[in-house]
Order: structure tokens, then C-alpha cells, then sequence
């Protein structure tokens, strides 16, 4: 209908010389060298009109820099919704990720270069299936599967097959689940696991899984030497059997080396090969089953199908139990994330990992369980062929060498002492029931080496992805890759070398479980990551495979866990600890990576959920915590008073710093900067902005909307407006105007007052990451400072000495609460009972690690029914000095209306044109409060001048009586002279109990 419409709009019409003819294709916009891009004229859309609209395209949504495509950037909303402009003449930043909304940051955005153009990749054939059954079609094939069955009985042998089966399957379902949520890139489980659990898990398991799967490299290496040198130990031994183990795994190792690093299609080509004789192998022990068995087979204990009946119950020997036998037989099942190990090389991840790996699970599932072997072998024989039975002597047969009597040998030696034969003495049994035996030993070599293969790509190859998310940074040096498929020779290398060193070992029995664990560990993970991100119920979470269930990935997880356990209980507690320790070292380093993890999906559901339940319950006392509102400004723009407030919160209460922007614009650019910087300063706060005119009418949104349910501001923070004296009569009415509007709504109020001032905003800039390194900048403007002081002012080029000086000694105020505090005291002058709010501040400053070393000290003001010694002593120091009360008139003098002299008229004409100035009236009237202020400074400069931080009562002012100015001088006169000064006012609600 859509198209029908459009093809009929331009049938014989204008045709708009920007239309683009193919309408499935987005724009995409020429990116300028200077970062800019310029917006495309309007086309004729799908519905007919001309418009900067585009209809949904998949590469709008593709990271910056994507391999699978180009990323097209859609038109921004300001580009929509803003006043028309020319396109001549309009321009706009491309940030590189503000249309996409995702970060630009991951695999994906690995820039393609040339040689990747001919890079080599598999499909789900050659690249899941054949490797995952070569990796768990490994040596317990042929080796230890006919032991198996001899322990466990073909009826409980069935039952461990079946076990590890559901263990791979309910993993591999749950892999087919995350893969086909999203674009799947190079790493297999550590891809998987990082993005869907976040960096800590993945960090953590991915370094492990890649140890795992270097060291597993020789371990099936040695299995190969091993069965090397069995084979040539009776005439060719070079100098004892270990060290030919190990000569012979050191060479086999070099040519499989050499093989891996010739590139992927060699590797691949060399794996259909080992297949093809495995098959035929396989193939060989079934055609062998069938075949009418001579007497020296018999001697040896196989009958063909003849002993099924006997060999069904188990016969554990030698302390083994059914767990012990599971334990042997589970690594057999594992390999099945052979295939997402080289994920990167996949021509479709997607849909290649859940199809082979699955068909892998099944196809191996089914041939361990169709060789049921201990249906055609009895479990002990002797190998003689003089052990038929003469029917003439009578022979008494009982337990396991029943069954051989009935069909005609006497086995019954085996009874008395161990036999060299049958399914639980010989592990050539493959040998003994195949139609050829050589092919066997080609079918142990083939799966021998095809593990080792496999292992030798999928660990450098995971190790090159943990390395390019350079989570660990000592390590980066291991992500650059060689060649069109991006080889990770390095890390071939690294493999190689840790591969020989555990080969000269030799004895890798108990190595073995460890390594198995750790597969099973990864296994346990992505079970895990399956139910996380279903249980987070994410927007983000919808895989295309549907056949999962949350439930059955977390039993999964479970079931891998205890598997670890049955396997070997300390090797499972020393993965868990390997795991926890990287854990703790990446959650402490903190990588600088958002992946959007069901970890950061389930934090906010119970960030949402708590939050509901606070607002459920009622306040208490004791259970108040200081939630700060704190005036910064840009974060960066007062540092002194940012730091003092996170010390109140700390990581125990709530912070939130707050900005008053003049436009739109620029509060949205600053939002996330802002929040960017508190978190790489770790300041545990949170960054708020409004866009307003009027700097009160902003602040007053702030007190009234910030927080949520229970976690609302209960404290206003500001600085003290060190230049009340110049701004001007509407600054200094908006200032005071906040203060009032924290008293209405009934916030406790903290001011700070440091001598050398608090805002730093005009040495500041936002390219710099710390305050230490912007001292001195090369060139800076100082245009704000002229407001303070008078002193020349520079816009280029750098500052004055003097000021320069200035800037040096305000930076190091600014730094001051940053750094632990010498030992000293807290001076708390609590003259007005507010409600404790006073007291508690600077209480929970001494419980702080950097405020550890001071002391508090309370002063309080006298009762009234104190003694006349303490009248007298009063009397006699209540006097203020002349310098003070002049030093506090020259403060007032210039906003005095000074109406003494004048008529009414006049007096009611002034007051109307400046009705913000201080009158007679109000300072005869408030004369005795104003004189405390100067008297209370002089006392605190007696008393406290050497404190490490004074906090006093703050005066209030009552609206409509108390003028702004006046209230300043108050304010100014009191903290005057001092060390920092903090100002606290309650809200006269009780913040503090003695009951328990």
C-alpha cells in the first residue's frame, strides 16, 4: 500500500533531486575531517511527503566502526523538532555514538582493515559440528568406555552417558539462547558470559577457560605419547618410557603448532581429515561386533551379543562407586563449546552455534550409548585358549565368570587372581572387538590429536578477546592479531609454551580434574547467564531460539556445580577460588566497559523494588541518615564542598549534586559528563540538573522534586557567596531566597565558608581529569574572578604572578577535605537545639578514615539558670572590640536606605524604588542579635582559630522582617577570619535519640 502510494506520487510529478530510488537503503551521512556532519535535504518518503524522517533500517542501530556493516546515522531530534534552518548552513557534531545509543566501545567496532577481506569463515558444519564431535569424541572412546561399562553394568552405564548428556544439552540449549539474543563475535564463552554477566564474571571465567584449554592441549598430547610409546615399548625406546612421553608430545606438539599458525583453512582441513578416520574407526568397532569370534577372542573374553543378560547390574571394584565411575566418564562429554571458541571466525554465529552444537550433543550422545560394549565382552577372562571347558570335568562357576562358563570357557581363575582380560582389566578392549585393530590405534591417535587441535585454536583465540577488552591491561599486549582472519600468533605462542611446560611434567593425573572443573565452571556460567538475563526480564533479552527456560538453565547450573563436586571436591573449591580472586581483582580495577549486562538489568529491578519498600515504611530516628542536596554547580566547580558533603554521605547515604543550567542545550551536554567525572573521582554521589532563567527558581525545583519515595534529599549543602558584596541586589535576594525556600520546606541547611573561596570553576576545564594538573594552565580566563577581586584580568595567555598566586593557594583550599586531616579538633558551637542535626554531622565526620584523627568538641551556650560566677564571668568578657563593630558597619554601610533625615514621602519613595535595602528601624530593632554575630566571631577566633573544621548554628532570618543584606553581614561577620567554617541549621526535627 505504502509503495503503491509513492510510486503513484511521482508518476509524471516533480521528482525531488535528493530522492533516494532504493528506499530499503538508510542515508548515509559524509563524515567532514572536522568532526562534523552535514544534515542530508529532505527526501520523499514511504508516506509521500517531503521530510528528514527515514523508515526503520537495521544499520541505524549497528555500533560506530561495525565489520558486518556500515552504521548510518538517522537524523537527531534537535535536527527534527528545532526552527527550520538552511541545510546550507546546518551542522552537527557527530559524537560517534549520539544516534546509535550504544557504545562504541566493543569487538564490533574493531576497525576492518584491508586484509580482512579475505578472511576464511566456516559454517555451521566445518565449523561447530565437526569440531565439537571431534572434542568429545576423545580418547574415553577407545580407551576407558568398555572400564565404564564393566564398573557401572550396562544399565547404570547407560545412566552416566544419559546424565552428562542432560548436563551438555541443558548448557547447550542455554548458549543457543544468548548467542541468538545478539550479534555473537570472537571469544565463544567468554564472549557469551561478559556481555551477558558483565566484565567481573567474564573477566574471571575467560582467563581460566583459556588456561584450561592450553593446558587440556597437553594433556591430550601426553594421551597420544602415551599411546605411542605402548606401542613401540618392546622395540623402540629411546630412553625410559617418561621421557619418551615426553620427547615424542614435545614434537607432536611443534607440528600441531605449525599447522594452527598456517591459518584457520589449514587447521580446518587437517580436522576433516582426523574426522574421516575416526568415523572409519568407529565404524570398524561396530562391523567388529557382528563378526563371529574366534577361540583367541574368546580366550579373551568376547562373545558377540551373547552376555548381555549378566553385564546389566553394576560390580563396582578397587573402591570405585557410581560417582567415582561418572567422575571419569564426564570429561569425555565435554568439548561442546569447541565451536564457539572461534566464534569470531563463523560466517553465521547465530545460527551455526545452537544448530552443530546441539546436532554435536545428540550424534555423540548416541554412539556412546549404541557401544554398549559389555554386551559383547564379560568383564574378567584369561586369555587362554586352554580355558575351554572339557565337558567331562565338572567345573562350579560363580559370579562374573558365570556367564563364560555357560558359553564354555572356565574363567574361574580370575576369581582367585587379577586376569589380564575382559572389561574390567584391559583397556584395548576397542582392539580386542574391532574388525581391524590397526584401525583403532588410528582412531586413538585421531582422537588424541583432533582435542589437541582444537584446544591449541580455542585457547589463543579466547585469550585474544579477554586481551582486546583489555580487562586485564597487563595483558593487552596478546590482542593484536596477524593475517586476513586476525591470528593470534602471539597467543599461539604463549599457548605453545605453557602446553610444553606441563608435557615435560608428564604425569598430568592431577592436573586433570582441575582443568576439568574449569570447563565446568564456564558450563555453570553460561547456565547462569541464561537464567540472569531471563530472570532480569530485560527489553533487551530476546533470543530468537525459543526453546529455554529460565528454570532448567539455573537446574543446569546447579547440576554443574555438584558435577564439580562428584569429580573432585578440591579441585571444585580451588576453581571457586581462582574464580573469586580474578573476580575481586576486575570488580576492583573497575574496566572502563559497558556491555549492558543482566547483572546492571537485575541492580536496577532491585534498585526499583527497594525503593518501593522503604516508601512502605515509616521513618525513624534512628534510622536517619544526612540525604544531601549539594549546590556545586559543575561538578568539577567546587570541589571543597562536593568532598566535605561526600563525606557526610560516604557510601551510607545519599548525595546528589546539583546544577542550575541557563538553556536545554547546555544542561543535557553537561549531564552525562558530569556523572562521568563523580564516578572516575569515586565520588559515591549522583549528578541533577534543571534549565532555568532564575538561578532560585532552579534551586527551588531541585528541593522539591530531587530523590525518589524514601530517598529524597533531607539537607541543602551550598557554599557561602563569598562575593555577596558585589553581585548585585537580585543575586544576593536569590541566594538568600534559597535558603529560605530549604527552610519552608522543612530541609536541614549546611553552609560552607573557606577563607580562600570555593569556586574554581575559572581555573577548571572540563578536558582536564584532575584538579592537581590544572594549576597553572598555559592559558586560561578569568573573567569570573574580576567578581572577587580587583586584579587585572587576562582572557589569553597566562595570569598575573599575583594572581596566578591566588589561583595556586584557592586550588590547594579546594584539594583541602580531599586529603586526610591532621590530627586536630572539630570545634562545634550547637547554640540552638535544632534537632541534633548539628551535632550529627560533625559526628559522622570523625567515623571517616580521613577525619579519623580528630577530635570533637562541643561548646554550647549557657543555661539560664546557670550560677552568678558564670553571670559574672560573662559580664566581664561580653564587650566587642571596636574594630569588629566598624569592620561590620562598613559591611552594612552601602546597602543602608539611611532614611533619619527624610519626610515620609521620601522615605515610602525609596523604600519602593530600593525596597531590598537595610533600614534604621532594622538594625535599631535587630541591633543585639547583630552584635551576637560579631561577638560569637570573636569567640571562635579565640577559642578556634586552630580547628580543623568549625561547625556553629546557623542564624535564621524570618521572612519579611529580616532584610537579604543585612542576613549576609550576619553570615559574613560570623564565620569571618576562621578556619573552613560549616554553618548547619536543622529542621528541628529530633535526628538524634539515647534509646536503644
Amino acid at each position: 500500500c505504502l509503495k503503491t502510494r509513492l510510486f503513484n506520487s511521482n508518476k509524471g510529478g516533480h521528482i525531488n533531486s535528493a530522492y533516494d530510488s532504493n528506499l530499503d537503503e538508510p542515508p548515509v551521512y559524509e563524515e567532514t575531517n572536522d568532526d562534523h556532519r552535514t544534515v542530508r535535504p529532505s527526501v520523499i518518503s514511504a508516506f509521500g511527503h517531503d521530510t528528514l524522517d527515514r523508515v526503520p533500517h537495521i544499520d541505524f542501530y549497528r555500533n560506530a566502526g561495525s565489520m558486518s556493516g556500515h552504521r548510518a546515522v538517522r537524523p537527531s531530534l534537535q535536527e527534527l523538532h528545532d526552527v527550520f534552518q538552511k541545510v546550507s548552513e546546518y551542522t552537527l557534531e557527530d559524537d560517534g555514538e549520539r544516534s546509535s545509543g550504544t557504545p562504541s566501545d566493543d569487538l564490533e567496532s574493531a576497525a576492518p582493515t584491508d586484509d580482512m577481506k579475505g578472511m576464511v569463515k566456516f559454517g555451521w558444519i566445518r565449523g561447530v559440528l565437526v569440531r565439537c564431535m571431534l572434542n568429545i569424541w576423545g580418547v574415553m572412546l577407545f580407551i576407558r568406555l568398555s572400564w565404564v561399562f564393566g564398573q557401572a553394568g550396562w544399565g547404570l552405564g547407560i545412566v552416566i552417558i544419559a546424565l552428562s548428556c542432560v548436563v551438555t544439552t541443558i548448557t547447550g540449549i542455554s548458549m543457543s539462547a544468548i548467542c541468538t539474543n545478539g550479534v555473537v563475535r570472537g571469544g565463544g564463552a567468554y564472549y557469551m558470559i561478559s556481555r551477558s554477566l558483565g566484565p567481573e564474571f567474564g573477566g574471571s571465567i575467560g582467563l581460566i577457560f583459556a588456561f584450561a584449554n592450553a593446558v587440556g592441549v597437553s594433556m591430550y598430547v601426553v594421551g597420544f605419547a602415551e599411546t605411542v610409546v605402548d606401542l613401540l615399548k618392546n622395540s623402540a625406546i629411546m630412553v625410559d618410557e617418561m621421557n619418551d612421553i615426553r620427547i615424542i608430545g614435545c614434537i607432536t606438539i611443534v607440528l600441531l603448532l605449525g599447522i594452527s599458525v598456517a591459518g584457520m583453512e589449514w587447521e580446518a582441513k587437517a580436522q576433516i581429515l582426523l574426522l574421516v578416520i575416526l568415523l572409519v574407526a568407529i565404524v570398524n568397532v561396530f562391523v567388529g561386533t557382528v563378526i563371529p569370534a574366534t577361540n583367541e577372542k574368546k580366550a579373551q573374553g568376547f562373545f558377540n551379543y551373547r552376555c548381555e543378560t549378566s553385564n546389566f547390574t553394576p560390580e563396582f571394584r578397587d573402591g570405585e562407586t557410581f560417582f567415582s565411575v561418572f567422575a571419569i566418564f564426564f570429561p569425555a562429554a565435554t568439548g561442546i563449546l569447541a565451536g564457539a571458541n572461534i566464534s569470531g571466525d563463523l560466517r553465521d554465529a547465530q545460527a551455526a552455534l545452537p544448530k552443530g552444537t546441539l546436532l554435536a550433543i545428540l550424534i555423540t550422545g548416541l554412539t556412546y550409548l549404541a557401544m554398549a560394549l559389555s554386551a559383547t565382552v564379560v568383564r574378567d577372562a584369561t586369555g587362554n585358549s586352554s580355558s575351554i571347558i572339557n565337558h567331562t570335568t565338572p567345573v562350579i562357576c560363580n559370579g562374573s565368570t558365570a556367564v563364560a562358563c555357560e558359553l564354555g570357557y572356565d574363567f574361574s581363575s580370575c576369581e582367585v587372581e587379577k586376569c589380564k582380560f575382559g572389561l574390567m582389566n584391559n583397556f584395548q578392549v576397542m582392539t580386542l572387538v574391532s574388525g581391524f585393530g590397526p584401525l583403532i590405534i588410528a582412531g586413538t591417535f585421531s582422537a588424541t590429536l583432533s582435542s589437541a587441535l582444537a584446544s591449541l585454536v580455542s585457547a589463543p583465540k579466547v585469550f585474544q578477546a579477554l586481551c582486546k577488552d583489555n580487562i586485564y591491561r597487563a595483558l593487552h599486549f596478546f590482542a593484536k592479531g596477524h593475517g586476513k582472519n586476525n591470528e593470534p600468533i602471539r597467543g599461539y605462542v604463549l599457548t605453545f609454551i605453557i602446553s610444553v611446560a606441563f608435557i615435560l611434567i608428564g604425569d598430568l593425573n592431577t592436573i586433570a580434574p582441575i582443568i576439568s572443573n574449569f570447563f565446568l565452571a564456564s558450563y555453570a556460567l553460561i547456565n547462569f547467564s541464561c537464567f540472569h538475563a531471563s530472570y532480569a526480564k530485560s527489553p533487551g533479552w530476546r533470543p530468537a531460539y525459543k526453546y529455554y527456560n529460565m528454570w532448567l538453565s539455573l537446574m543446569g547450573a546447579l547440576l554443574c556445580c555438584v558435577v564439580m563436586f562428584v569429580i573432585n571436591w578440591w579441585a571444585a573449591l580451588l576453581t571457586y577460588g581462582i574464580e573469586f580472586l580474578l573476580y575481586i581483582y576486575v570488580t576492583v580495577k573497575k574496566p572502563d566497559v559497558n556491555w549492558g549486562s543482566s547483572t546492571q538489568a537485575v541492580t536496577f529491578v532491585s534498585a526499583v523494588s527497594n525503593a518501593l519498600s522503604l516508601s512502605g515504611v515509616e521513618d525513624h530516628v534512628k534510622n536517619f541518615r544526612p540525604q544531601i542536596l549539594v549546590l556545586t554547580g559543575s561538578t568539577r566547580s567546587r570541589p571543597a564542598l562536593l568532598d566535605l558533603a561526600h563525606s557526610f554521605s560516604k557510601n551510607y547515604g545519599l548525595c546528589i549534586t546539583c546544577e542550575v543550567s541557563e538553556t536545554v542545550e547546555e544542561m543535557n551536554n553537561a549531564m552525562e559528563k558530569n556523572q562521568l567525572w563523580l564516578k572516575k573521582q569515586k565520588r559515591k554521589a549522583f549528578y541533577a540538573a534543571v534549565a532555568c532563567d532564575n538561578f532560585r527558581e532552579g534551586a527551588e525545583s531541585l528541593l522539591q522534586a530531587s530523590g525518589l519515595g524514601r530517598m529524597k534529599p533531607n539537607t541543602l549543602m551550598i557554599g557561602f557567596k563569598k562575593n555577596w558584596r558585589t553581585a548585585g541586589a537580585e543575586a544576593v535576594q536569590s541566594y538568600v531566597g534559597i535558603l529560605h525556600d530549604a527552610f519552608d520546606f522543612e530541609y536541614g541547611t549546611a553552609m560552607l565558608r573557606v577563607n580562600q573561596g570555593l569556586d574554581v570553576s575559572h581555573i577548571v576545564e572540563f578536558s582536564y581529569p584532575t584538579l592537581q594538573s590544572i594549576i597553572f594552565p598555559p592559558a586560561v580566563a578569568l573573567i569570573s574572578f574580576s567578581l572577587s577581586f580587583s586584579l587585572p584580568v587576562s582572557v589569553c595567555g597566562s595570569p598575573p604572578p599575583q594572581v596566578a598566586k591566588m589561583n595556586e593557594k584557592l586550588v590547594e583550599a579546594s584539594l583541602q577535605f580531599k586529603k586526610k586531616q591532621p590530627k586536630g579538633t572539630i570545634d562545634v558551637w550547637w547554640l540552638f537545639d535544632d534537632g541534633g542535626l548539628t551535632l550529627l554531622l560533625p559526628y559522622i565526620l570523625t567515623t571517616r578514615k580521613k577525619w579519623k584523627d580528630c577530635k570533637m568538641r562541643i561548646f554550647i551556650a549557657g543555661q539560664p539558670g546557670r550560677s552568678d560566677l558564670d553571670k559574672e564571668e560573662e559580664s566581664s568578657c561580653s564587650y566587642l572590640h571596636f574594630s569588629s563593630l566598624k569592620e561590620l558597619q562598613e559591611m552594612i554601610e552601602p546597602f543602608r536606605l539611611h532614611e533619619g533625615s527624610k519626610d515620609a514621602d521620601q522615605i515610602r519613595a525609596l523604600q519602593k524604588q530600593q525596597p531590598w535595602k537595610v533600614t534604621d528601624k532594622e538594625l535599631s530593632e535587630f541591633e543585639e542579635k547583630t552584635h551576637l554575630q560579631v561577638r560569637l566571631n570573636e569567640l571562635l577566633k579565640e577559642h578556634s582559630r586552630s580547628a580543623n573544621l568549625i561547625v556553629v548554628s546557623m542564624p535564621i532570618a524570618r521572612k519579611e522582617t529580616i532584610s537579604d543584606f543585612l542576613y549576609m553581614a550576619w553570615l559574613d561577620i560570623l564565620t569571618k577570619d576562621l578556619p573552613p567554617t560549616l554553618l548547619i541549621r536543622g529542621n528541628h526535627k529530633s535526628v538524634l535519640t539515647f534509646y536503644s
